[in-house]
């Protein structure tokens, strides 16, 4: 299972129901995409040291984008931008769990569900 930005803030906000769902998921796999984004939205170095220990003490195995992967991302926002408002970032995860043929959680589904081959799990926060 890939694991969106979304569910991991939840996590790191303190829900209960993000940490049941995650540690139900050990051993995920979480996008270097995802890495980025929780680490440009820390408010702090501390917040960014909390978010690294976290990620180590899951293990999570971390997905780099290769050159398939990209050339889908790119058609992702080239088929969606301007129906679906599809931004980059998320073209990017998306195209990373469609490549590894992965089970998506996300609770942001508005933002994928016109994905094709997306396996998309939603995430319901509270």
């Amino acid at each position: 299972m890939i694991i969106d930005t979304d569910v991991l803030i939840w996590y790191f906000r303190g829900s209960e129901k993000a940490r049941t769902i995650i540690e139900a998921a050990l051993p995920f796999s979480i996008s270097a995409i995802t890495i980025m984004e929780l680490l440009q939205g820390a408010k702090n170095k501390a917040e960014q040291n909390a978010i690294n220990k976290q990620l180590r003490v899951w293990n999570a195995d971390v997905i780099h984008l290769n050159e398939s992967a990209s050339i889908r991302a790119v058609q992702f926002v080239s088929d969606f931008a301007l129906s679906h408002s599809m931004v980059a970032m998320d073209a990017l995860i998306a195209a990373a769990a469609v490549e590894h043929n992965s089970e998506f959680l996300t609770a942001n589904t508005k933002h994928f569900e016109h994905i094709p081959g997306l396996k998309m799990q939603k995430f319901q926060p509270e």
